[in-house]
């Protein structure tokens, strides 16, 4: 079964990692080297991806044949989608286990959304 976790900052999140020094960004991202590594070599990675700041979004919209653009962000919430992995493993249970291995995972919210098979319906 796929799954896509996704894990969302907030400004203050960011503020932190900002004020970090080079070396401790460099032992913040040896975590996430490890769970690459960890998840690759079980077969469970499919892809992961750290978004960029939601400043740089654009939004587009498809009003008949006109398509629109708006710079973001847009979400009146303080969360916004930060980075994901998409999993390939057996349960709900196991990508639960995963994500305490994320290095974020304890100053962010963390959502796992299961990934619909289409497959059947093309």
């Amino acid at each position: 079964m796929k799954f896509l976790v996704l894990i969302y900052g907030n400004p203050e999140s960011r503020k932190v990692w900002d004020s970090l020094s080079d070396e401790q960004k460099r032992e913040g991202m040896a975590g996430y080297t490890a769970l690459h590594e960890a998840l690759s070599a079980s077969g469970e990675l499919v892809a992961s991806e750290s978004l960029d700041d939601p400043d740089a979004t654009v939004q587009v919209r498809i009003r008949g044949d006109q398509v629109m653009t708006t710079d973001g962000p847009f979400a009146e919430v303080k969360e916004q989608l930060a980075g994901f992995y998409l999993l390939d493993c057996e349960s709900m249970e196991r990508a639960v286990e995963i994500v305490p291995q994320i290095p974020e995972a304890p100053f962010s919210i963390v959502e796992i959304r299961p990934v619909r098979d289409l497959g059947a319906l093309m």
